[in-house]
């Protein structure tokens, strides 16, 4: 039974998306949904987007061993992250009317730093869509029994092809959908494990400390890492092309800037379910946090094994819905920026109608390559956080000097994505004591502004002492170099 209706849902779902994809004619149909989305379907697909795999699989399993603080990172500085978003780049970035987060960054520092921002944001995504696909191949082990290697196949199958068919219409709508058995399977969940006093037995049966938010360790590395796992997500998802996609998609400025705001309030409430769950299990199931036992599929197996089946239904659809949504939304954002900022160039002559069939063609390569990570490592919640740490130290620099420095120096948004990124990636072999990303956003911000700092000395020191008397260009006061 629980197979049938799974299988029936993810039926359901490709059909669906079918239906959507009847909307898409041009690319900006395909990547942008025609900049037509209003606030429900902006809302639902900012929401589903974040709420994925990490967030009920993931942190479920870190906040069931650590305690809440494990929940910093996702769901609240996920939920940290799309208020920003509403708050602080809603406004500019929509105002751009550009197509990919890579647009950017040739607009401001010119096609040198938008191929090293394009090529970053293409592997921080591979690692995020790999998380999701292992996800997939958790439930395809749990609801039908297959090798895990095996769902991971069928998973990344299934969303290749609606992503590959409707691109942004099909996912906006879809993402709606999933947000309703979402919640309304988590909210059935929460209701069959309430019975009278469990909570307050589970509260009284925790370890000291176990609900605090605030670090295990407090020590000066210890607050600089607690530091570090806020600003993961944070900070990190802001300069990804999945936000600017949703905000971009949107058919006003003021929705993209709501959407965001409802989004990150939705998933801060939502969100917050799943490490309730995990705090609920270490009491009442500890069992299933034996040794050797995946602390990824507690959550899961605590529905499947002490719920009724139409709760186990709901769930199963719920936990096949966030993944769904975050997988398809991540997979259309790689194959943009792949399509828009590393073909597209190569072949500038390309009529609009060949440019389509181009980004559905990196919907498929994208896929592939995430397919071969999800199938070598199997930890979902460090393939996620890694692919935000790989954008935080790279592009969230640049991107703030891009949208509110008066002067944009090209040279130093490019020394500053592979300064970052280098310095994070020495330390993150190294095993450092702080965070790994710590070293990287300093070494990012340092070299932007050494950089910047140095190429306005050397124009100085060129110009013409009575240039000061002389008409001086508009666009000499936005570039650097």
């Amino acid at each position: 039974m629980m197979a049938f209706g799974v299988g029936l849902y993810v039926l359901g779902t490709l059909a669906v998306g079918l239906w959507a994809a009847r909307r898409v004619r041009t690319q900006e149909d395909y990547l942008l949904a025609g900049r037509g989305l209003n606030l429900p379907l902006a809302t639902g697909a900012v929401f589903a987007t974040w709420f994925g795999a990490e967030t009920l699989l993931g942190t479920s399993a870190h906040v069931a061993r650590d305690g809440f603080s494990a929940a910093v990172t996702d769901p609240l500085g996920a939920a940290l992250c799309l208020i920003l978003v509403g708050l602080f780049f809603a406004r500019p970035l929509y105002d751009l009317r550009l197509t990919t987060f890579g647009d950017f960054f040739r607009l401001r520092f010119g096609r040198t730093a938008e191929t090293v921002a394009a090529a970053c944001l293409v592997v921080s995504y591979l690692g995020w869509l790999a998380g999701q696909i292992v996800a997939l191949g958790l439930v395809g082990r749990l609801v039908f029994g297959w090798d895990s290697g095996v769902g991971i196949v069928v998973g990344a199958a299934v969303v290749t092809f609606y992503t590959f068919v409707g691109g942004m219409w099909s996912i906006a709508v879809l993402d709606l959908v999933q947000n309703g058995v979402l919640i309304a399977g988590l909210t059935a969940t929460m209701a069959a494990i309430s019975g009278d006093g469990v909570w307050t037995r589970v509260n009284a049966a925790l370890p000291e400390g176990f609900t605090s938010i605030l670090p295990l360790e407090r020590t000066s590395v210890g607050w600089w890492n607690y530091l570090a796992a806020w600003i993961t997500i944070g900070l990190g998802s802001i300069p990804q092309q999945d936000v600017f996609q949703r905000v971009t998609s949107s058919k006003t400025r003021r929705i993209a800037v709501r959407a965001s705001l409802l989004g990150g309030a939705l998933y801060l409430t939502v969100g917050l379910i799943p490490p309730v769950l995990a705090a609920y299990l270490r009491v009442e199931a500890p069992e299933l946090l034996a040794p050797g036992a995946d602390a990824q599929q507690i959550i899961p197996r605590l529905i499947l094994e002490r719920t009724p089946l139409w709760v186990s239904l709901l769930f199963m659809g719920a936990l096949t819905s966030a993944i769904l949504s975050t997988a398809s939304a991540v997979l259309l954002a790689c194959a943009a920026i792949a399509s828009e900022n590393f073909l597209r160039p190569l072949f500038p002559r390309f009529a609009e109608r060949r440019l389509l069939p181009l980004t559905r063609a990196c919907v498929a390569l994208a896929a592939a390559a995430a397919l071969f990570m999800a199938l070598g490592r199997r930890d979902i919640h460090e393939l996620v956080a890694e692919s935000s740490a790989l954008s935080l130290v790279s592009l969230f620099v640049p991107l703030c000097a891009g949208l509110w420095m008066r002067r944009h120096s090209a040279g130093a948004a490019t020394a500053s994505m592979i300064v970052g990124m280098t310095a994070w990636g020495v330390a993150f072999g190294n095993q450092t004591a702080l965070d790994p990303l710590l070293y990287g956003l300093a070494a990012s911000f340092a070299a932007y502004f050494v950089v910047y700092l140095a190429v306005f000395f050397v124009k100085k020191r060129r110009t013409p002492k009575n240039s000061d008397n002389q008409p001086r260009s508009p666009s000499s006061t936005e570039t650097g170099d």
